[in-house]
């Protein structure tokens, strides 16, 4: 059965929530970050100036929690010391993080921190929001790899797998 669109239309994938956003943004940022050696205070003011529910090239951005972005971005720097490590646990010995491109290691970084620090969101969520948005950038095996390290890491921080009904 397929989604209808408050106009009765058959939607297309999921819209984001401002969260959703938020997460994506979060993730672009950090990508952003790690390739262009930017830094969190120049990231932040770009992405709150001139790209949250802005648009940019033709592009229009969705409109995001903007706390929440910051709260992704700042704790994924605060906290990498300790998120990179239990990626790391979490991916096979052949399959070292470092060999992960850059946008896989922003999707899995956040969505670990999430996972670490956000015990107010369920499991469930934050790995359907992180595969979501490796699905926006991946159509190969990468959103699997992302909901396998997430649930591991669920498993190991928080003692639940995502299949768990947290009511």
């Amino acid at each position: 059965m397929s989604e209808k669109s408050p106009a009765g239309k058959a939607a297309g994938p999921r819209q984001a929530n401002k969260r959703g956003a938020a997460r994506l943004a979060a993730v672009q940022a950090l990508y952003q970050m790690d390739v262009a050696g930017s830094g969190i205070l120049e990231i932040t003011a770009e992405y709150e100036q001139f790209r949250l529910g802005k648009e940019v090239d033709g592009a229009q951005y969705r409109e995001a929690d903007a706390q929440w972005f910051r709260a992704i971005l700042s704790g994924v720097v605060e906290n990498q010391k300790n998120v990179d490590p239990i990626i790391r646990q979490a991916l096979t010995d052949d399959w070292p993080l470092s060999r992960l491109d850059s946008t896989l290691r922003a999707i899995l970084r956040a969505g670990v921190y999430e996972l670490m620090q956000r015990g107010d969101v369920p499991v469930a969520v934050i790995v359907s929001e992180y595969v979501d948005i490796a699905k926006a950038f991946y159509e190969d095996d990468e959103p699997k790899l992302v909901n396998a390290v997430l649930d591991r890491v669920s498993r190991r921080v928080r003692g639940e797998g995502k299949g768990r009904d947290p009511a």
